[in-house]
């Protein structure tokens, strides 16, 4: 079973939803869902995948298995709430903090991605 898979399935049943219930919510037929939840489709459509996202306020990232926090960053808590010690966030407006937040998050995933260079 993939990640993404038993992630729907998870929340789907948290929700006490059938597979055909969410299904029709996802515009989509049963069999397809039943495909994906037990990970026999491969490759979920993205925009399935963010409509599964909205519809259970969780975020892609935690349906895809980047993250087991499934709140959607917007929802998370802001920097000024949990600042990191050698953050100065004094005076920064929560627009500035959010964007100091996805820099963070862009560079951590830039990392995660980047392959080691060799030396010349």
């Amino acid at each position: 079973m993939s990640i993404v898979g038993q992630r729907i399935k998870w929340l789907r049943e948290q929700r006490q939803w059938s597979q055909i219930q969410l299904a029709e919510k996802l515009g989509i037929h049963n069999t397809v869902l039943s495909r994906i939840e037990s990970g026999e489709k491969k490759g979920v459509d993205s925009q399935l995948i963010s409509k599964v996202a909205d519809l259970f306020d969780v975020s892609t990232d935690y349906l895809h298995g980047r993250t087991d926090n499934p709140t959607p960053f917007w929802r998370q808590a802001s920097v000024r709430e949990t600042p990191t010690p050698f953050l100065d966030i004094d005076g920064l407006t929560e627009e500035e903090l959010t964007e100091i937040k996805r820099h963070i998050e862009f560079v951590k995933w830039k990392s995660r991605h980047n392959e080691p260079q060799e030396d010349s």
